[in-house]
């Protein structure tokens, strides 16, 4: 699929736990096999703090969708899931748009969602969502940590980290956003 990101170089997690959502981004920034930045911010703040957004694939590419995100959450307040269909849909049809290579996983108090080009608006079944390469890595982790005592912070940092561990491409400079129920 050509309008399909490549997931290669950055690990972006949500996490929503006992009122509580977390969505953390590791800091690494990479070109072929050679890190360029090691501190990053993938993580971002939209609608006056209300929304929680990240990114993985090109830069340049993801904050074009961004803004988009944003004018659209201005179109549809407080519906994030309306918002992310509309650029979901926008963004596989108009012909700019289809050529951007990046994922959003965006997040407010009660939704979580992952954003692709191919139109996919996806909702975790379990509160947990992960994209870019070390994205399954950090998923598997906090998954398994949901049924402990740990909070959505507290898991996105252990999964995080757990992540950095395996994936080349992720490293432990963490950005961390969260919102409070």
């Amino acid at each position: 699929m050509p309008n399909f990101p490549d997931w290669h170089g950055t690990t972006i997690l949500a996490v929503r736990k006992g009122g509580s959502t977390v969505i953390a981004g590791d800091g690494q920034v990479t070109m072929g096999q050679t890190v360029v930045k090691s501190a990053a911010r993938k993580v971002r703040r939209l609608a006056d703090g209300r929304v929680l957004a990240g990114f993985a694939g090109a830069t340049a590419d993801a904050f074009t969708l961004i803004e988009r995100l944003e004018a659209k959450l201005e179109q549809y307040p407080e519906q994030l899931a309306r918002a992310c269909v509309d650029l979901a849909k926008d963004w596989r049809t108009d012909r700019y748009l289809r050529r951007l290579e990046a994922m959003l996983l965006v997040a407010d108090k009660g939704s979580i969602f992952t954003v692709t080009g191919v139109g996919d608006v996806l909702e975790p079944d379990i509160g947990v969502a992960a994209i870019g390469s070390g994205g399954n890595y950090a998923l598997a982790a906090a998954t398994a940590l949901m049924d402990t005592d740990r909070t959505a912070e507290q898991i996105a940092r252990r999964a995080m980290g757990i992540a950095a561990d395996i994936c080349v491409y992720t490293n432990r400079e963490l950005v961390l956003e969260r919102l409070d129920g």
